[in-house]
């Protein structure tokens, strides 16, 4: 039995050619038990990898390839003295080679390489995430590299192989030769104890490779180290090579004609099946043996995330849930007190309903946070509004989280917190865009720190646009060429089994019997949906008890003063993370400016929650489609289904505004036919 521990998936952006869940129905198909994902700096596909794994009834190993900087000792070019230090990160000195001295000799080894990681418990899964945390915050995107120091301070709980093409022994040999890998191997030992170093071996069929194979075996045995055999997999089946070459290209900005070497020699590094790495290290069946003994070593997944939502602060003698409650009754005055009887007792016994499944499922610190945002704008003058499904609550109206009374129209509670789906609650809160929003996620940072908030990921995937300009450039298309192929890719949407991209080059006047040509339009369609980069989600955040990056790592945004986590709002669901979405919208900078001008020019105060629902003026207007500057009912689709609904109560609105939307899409309104 085999099990593969060292692949990248997509997820090393640019370095890997398969998504992670086809990565698991490959080796599924193998009939392999197991497999680790090792993605680049990151667990960017960590959640997909897991779920797909659960799914197919495989355990998903979870780990990195994690930058390191050089960690020899480094001669002291003023004294002549040695002293163990790090030398500097590629950030500060750029891809020199740095001069270090191990017994004797002396010799240059660039200033970086890579260390593949395996998590082995929790307490490992949570080490790897402040290391790649730690390297990220203090760097420019895409930069940075983990001191030696850092490795020794969160060692425990990790298993750290030698590595391949770009790892620690391969680097040592070809500047320093046997004696200097020995001696880096060694200090491995040192840092995370002999017991959890294995000197990883790769068989990709070129001699150069196998020179160091033999030199790896040696210092292996001679520091009485375990051998480990891994393909070193960067995609699923040997057909992804090719994709894999393109996204290489893409990555050093050359074209597949001058990539020359930074491309692969052959297609050995996909995920092989047992049978054939066993064919493969026929001589060191030790090697193969190992995977299976270090599998059993890897008790951590990610079902034990270890994930808690803050607990809210309250005041001494109180818990979170009667702090809740009373906060949620001196809204209920506020909200009900001008309410018939009638009404107020509904509204009662509906928020005593609420409560009693709130403290179930354990959610009140939940609503207190959101409550506690509302608070902060309110005490600021910012506007906020809370959206959703979350208007079908009573207590988020009593919260004044909502500003429509769910009872009064007969909503839903159910849409919004079920304890049968067993989901949490989501709660989106929108502000006026701009410097207010701004002014709510610095505040969030300020509350639960630096490494306890952050927003979440937006994994920025090729589409139609992106994939034909770059694929065009790495084949070497001229410019003219290139905005031709483009265009008919770019604007190329699916409408119906007729619509194909096939049909979309021929009427471009393309011909797809011309070899390069056909190969773009593969290319084209293989790169779909693969990860091109991490970028940051418009609104959502989430935050932690204790320390996020703990959780998962953490990373700088493109935006001052903003941290977003490794994963993307579905991961975080999936993980069980909790996200607050604080979403900017113009038209709430609209509302407040329009609130103001009310105040100061009437000097009347207007309450959202206690508009009328009814004003006859209001739904005069929406008849006649008067509805420029209306959000949600002013485009052209919703203003001429307005006429034919003629809309004469609240419920009306809504299905207007669903309407609009079906009436924008080409069909036909048939809901306005039965109104």
């Amino acid at each position: 039995m085999y099990i593969e521990l060292h692949t990248r998936s997509a997820f090393s952006f640019l370095e890997g050619a398969s998504l992670p869940e086809v990565l698991i129905t490959t080796c599924a198909n193998l009939n392999m038990p197991a497999m680790a994902l090792l993605d680049r700096d990151g667990v960017y596909g960590a959640p997909r990898f897991h779920i797909a794994a659960k799914k197919a009834g495989i355990k998903a190993h979870i780990g990195a390839e994690v930058t390191c900087e050089s960690f020899f000792r480094q001669r002291n070019v003023d004294t002549g003295k040695f002293s163990i230090s790090n030398c500097q990160s590629p950030i500060e000195c750029g891809r020199q080679s740095a001069e270090f001295e191990i017994g004797n000799q002396r010799l240059a080894i660039g200033n970086s390489f890579r260390l593949p990681l395996l998590v082995s418990a929790r307490s490992g899964y949570q080490n790897l995430c402040r290391l790649i945390t730690k390297m990220k915050l203090r760097a420019k995107k895409g930069e940075g590299a983990v001191r030696g120091e850092e490795l020794q301070e969160h060692a425990a709980g990790l298993i750290c192989l030698t590595g391949g093409d770009d790892g620690l022994l391969a680097a040592a040999l070809a500047h320093g030769g046997v004696e200097a890998a020995r001696r880096s191997v060694e200090r491995l030992t040192e840092i995370f104890g002999r017991g959890n170093v294995y000197v990883e071996l790769q068989r990709h069929l070129h001699r150069e490779q196998e020179a160091r194979n033999r030199a790896a075996i040696e210092i292996a045995h001679s520091l009485q180290l375990p051998l480990l055999a891994t393909n070193g997999v960067c995609y699923a089946t040997p057909r992804e090579r090719e994709l894999c070459d393109v996204l290489t290209a893409i990555r050093h900005h050359r074209t597949l004609t001058t990539a020359g070497r930074l491309l692969a020699r052959n297609s050995e590094r996909h995920l092989k099946s047992p049978q054939e790495m066993q064919q493969l290290f026929t001589d060191l069946p030790e090697a193969i043996a190992n995977t299976v003994e270090l599998s059993s070593r890897l008790e951590f997944t990610l079902s034990d995330l270890g994930y808690e939502f803050p607990k809210y602060p309250v005041p001494a003698g109180e818990t979170i849930m009667s702090f809740l409650r009373e906060r949620t009754w001196d809204g209920f005055q506020q909200r009900y007190g001008r309410a018939g009887a009638q009404l107020e007792n509904r509204a009662h016994r509906q928020i005593e309903r609420e409560l009693s499944l709130i403290e179930k499922l354990d959610l009140a610190g939940y609503f207190l946070i959101v409550w506690d945002l509302v608070r902060f704008c309110r005490e600021q003058n910012i506007l906020v509004q809370g959206r959703g499904s979350a208007a079908n609550s009573a207590v988020c109206y009593s919260l004044g989280i909502t500003a429509v009374d769910p009872v009064g129209m007969d909503l839903l509670f159910e849409r919004f917190l079920s304890e049968e789906r067993g989901e949490w609650p989501d709660i989106d809160l929108d502000l006026p865009s701009g410097d207010q929003r701004e002014r709510v996620i610095q505040y969030l940072y300020k509350r639960y720190g630096e490494r306890g908030a952050a927003m979440t990921a937006n994994v920025i995937t090729y589409r139609s646009r992106m994939a034909s300009r770059e694929i065009g450039k790495v084949l070497g298309f001229d410019p003219e060429t290139l905005d031709k192929v483009s265009a008919a890719v770019s604007t190329w949407e699916y409408r119906d089994a007729n619509d194909t991209l096939d049909h979309h080059f021929h009427d471009a006047g393309l011909d797809l019997n011309h070899p390069r040509l056909r190969k773009y339009f593969e290319l084209c369609l293989a790169v779909q949906d693969l990860p091109r980069h991490l970028g940051q989600h418009s609104g959502g955040m989430v935050i932690c008890q204790g320390q996020l990056d703990s959780v998962v790592p953490l990373e700088p945004a493109s935006m001052p003063g903003r941290v977003v986590v490794q994963w993307d709002k579905e991961d975080c669901a999936d993980m069980g993370i909790i996200k607050v979405d604080l979403l900017g919208l113009g038209m709430m900078a609209v509302l407040e400016d329009s609130l103001e001008l009310i105040r100061n020019n009437y000097g009347e105060e207007v309450d959202l929650a206690h508009l009328p629902p009814d004003d006859p003026v209001v739904y005069s207007a929406l008849q006649k489609a008067d509805t420029i500057g209306m959000f949600q009912i002013e485009s052209r689709a919703q203003m001429s289904c307005l006429p034919r609904l003629r809309p004469q109560r609240f419920y009306d609105i809504v299905r207007a505004t669903f309407s609009g939307t079906v009436a924008a899409h080409g069909h036909d309104c048939r809901r306005i036919q039965r109104r």
